[in-house]
């Protein structure tokens, strides 16, 4: 059997995927390899240098999985996606990124189901998304909706910088915390500003405390 190159490989992993993602290889500077999916094309081609702000120079710079919304000032489209930085006997070489179209066109929303419609919400108005009885609950202020999407995709899509999945069953929006309650075996309690208290389970303590710099 002939072997295949790198490239060709890459574009057989890609079929793998749904037709809406987008797949990117980059080296520490640059980018490697990039296949556009038939929903979002940021345009980028091999040899082309990794931008700041992007989701491939916040993975290589923190040398840590990144998640996160990418507004359209940086490629002139809006996109979600999730950068995994890569290493070769200790020393980064680069990441792999997965891109996937803004679902609301660079608005930062999420619509959620109401009794007569549909209700869109701030990305900052949300407190907290909570799974309960298998509906995944978002928690603003003023109104709480449910959503389609598992807590799980929320996790791709909403920025990291403001929102931290702290419990199997809850994502909190870090601005919205206004103290934090040490608990037992390692845990933690959130105090929201609309009253709320959260859980913090020990399998996510250490990870929490790590984004929050505590």
């Amino acid at each position: 059997m002939q072997r295949l190159t790198t490239s060709s490989l890459l574009d057989v992993i890609g079929e793998l995927f749904s037709d809406e993602i987008s797949i990117a290889v980059t080296s520490t500077t640059e980018y490697i390899y990039y296949r556009p999916s038939l929903r979002v094309d940021l345009k980028i081609r091999p040899g082309d240098p990794i931008k700041e702000g992007t989701l491939a120079n916040k993975a290589i710079v923190t040398e840590q999985k990144v998640s996160e919304f990418i507004d359209r000032q940086v490629y002139g489209i809006p996109y979600h996606g999730m950068a995994v930085p890569f290493h070769y006997q200790n020393k980064l070489e680069g990441c792999v990124m997965a891109i996937y179209p803004a679902l609301t066109e660079g608005k930062s929303v999420i619509t959620v189901k109401t009794s007569d419609g549909w209700k869109p919400l701030s990305f900052s108005d949300v407190l907290y998304l909570e799974v309960k009885d298998r509906k995944t609950w978002v928690v603003t202020k003023e109104f709480t909706g449910i959503h389609r999407k598992a807590l799980q995709e929320f996790e791709y899509m909403l920025p990291r910088e403001y929102f931290i999945r702290c419990h199997r069953s809850f994502i909190v929006n870090v601005n919205h915390i206004t103290h934090i309650y040490p608990d037992t075996h390692s845990t933690f309690l959130l105090a929201m500003d609309n009253g709320d208290q959260l859980p913090v389970s020990q399998s996510y303590s250490s990870y929490f405390r790590k984004l929050l710099g505590f």
